[in-house]
C-alpha cells in the first residue's frame, strides 16, 4: 500500500457502531490511521473492525457506555494500551429525541444531555493530555479534535429545543477549546451536518418520526460517508492549516 496521510496515527471515534461514526472509522483507516472504535454495541463494532481489517487497516473494539465518566476514561486508556498513542479524537456519539417541550419527558432531555454533552466532555477531558503529547512527538506535529455538531446548532426549530441546546452548546465548547489548545498544536473543529440518512430517526415516536419525515420529504439526504469525507479533510490537512468549522448541508436543504 502506498503512503497515506495518516500513517502511524491513531484515531478514537465515538459512536462508531453505525452511521457517521462507522463511516468515519472506515475512512480514517483508508487514510492510514489505526482506529479505536467506541460505542455500546460491541457486535456492531466487531463488524466495523472486520470492514477495516478487509481494507488492510487496524482497529480496536472498545465497547463502552461513555456517559459514565469512568468508562470514558477507560476507553481512552484502552486506546493507548491497544494502539499505543492517540492523535485524533472524533466526538460523534449522539442522540436526537425530538418532541415539543410540553410533550417531552425529563428522562428524554437527560438522555440527550448525557450522550450529546456529558459523554463528549468525559472523553475529551481524558484525551487532551495524550493529544498534546502526540502533537509534540509525531511526524505530523499536530493532533486533532473533531466534534460532530448539527445544523440544529445554528437554527433552532420547534420540537428540537433540548437537542438544539446540546448542539449550540457544543459549538461554544469547541470554539473555547480551540483557543485554549492553539499553542499546543492540537486543532479543534466542528463539522455540522444537515439531513443525513442515519439511525437518528429510529429513536423517535411514530408520530414525531412521521412529522419529521414529512418535513424533509423531497430532500436527498446526505450519506454518512459524505460527513466522513468532511472529517477526513479536516484531519489530513498540513499542520499549518486549521479547518475549524465545516457546515455540510444536503443540497436541497434550506435551513
Amino acid at each position: 500500500m502506498s503512503e497515506q496521510p495518516l500513517d502511524g496515527a491513531v484515531a478514537l471515534v465515538t459512536g462508531a457502531s453505525s452511521g457517521i461514526g462507522a463511516a468515519t472509522a472506515r475512512r480514517l483507516a483508508r487514510e492510514g490511521a489505526a482506529v479505536a472504535l467506541v460505542a455500546r454495541r460491541g457486535d456492531r463494532l466487531e463488524q466495523v473492525a472486520r470492514d477495516i481489517a478487509g481494507l488492510g487497516g487496524q482497529a480496536a473494539v472498545i465497547a463502552a457506555d461513555i456517559t459514565e465518566p469512568e468508562r470514558a476514561e477507560d476507553a481512552v486508556q484502552d486506546t493507548l494500551d491497544q494502539l499505543g498513542r492517540l492523535d485524533i479524537l472524533v466526538n460523534n456519539a449522539g442522540i436526537m429525541l425530538l418532541n415539543p417541550a410540553l410533550h417531552s419527558t425529563v428522562a428524554e432531555w437527560d438522555r440527550m444531555i448525557s450522550l450529546n454533552v456529558a459523554a463528549l466532555l468525559h472523553v475529551t477531558h481524558a484525551a487532551v493530555p495524550h493529544l498534546i503529547y502526540a502533537a509534540s512527538t509525531s511526524p505530523r506535529q499536530v493532533a486533532d479534535v473533531v466534534n460532530v455538531g448539527s445544523t440544529a446548532g445554528r437554527v433552532a426549530q420547534p420540537g428540537s429545543s433540548v437537542y438544539s441546546l446540546t448542539k449550540f452548546g457544543l459549538n461554544g465548547f469547541t470554539e473555547s477549546l480551540r483557543q485554549e489548545l492553539l499553542g499546543e498544536r492540537v486543532r479543534v473543529g466542528v463539522v455540522e451536518p444537515g439531513v443525513v440518512d442515519t439511525e437518528l430517526m429510529n429513536h423517535l415516536s411514530d408520530t414525531v418520526r412521521d412529522a419529521a419525515r414529512r418535513r424533509i420529504a423531497g430532500i436527498e439526504a446526505l450519506r454518512p460517508e459524505d460527513v466522513a469525507d468532511a472529517i477526513s479533510y479536516i484531519v489530513t490537512r498540513d499542520r499549518r492549516v486549521a479547518v475549524n468549522e465545516m457546515l455540510v448541508r444536503a443540497g436541497d436543504q434550506t435551513w
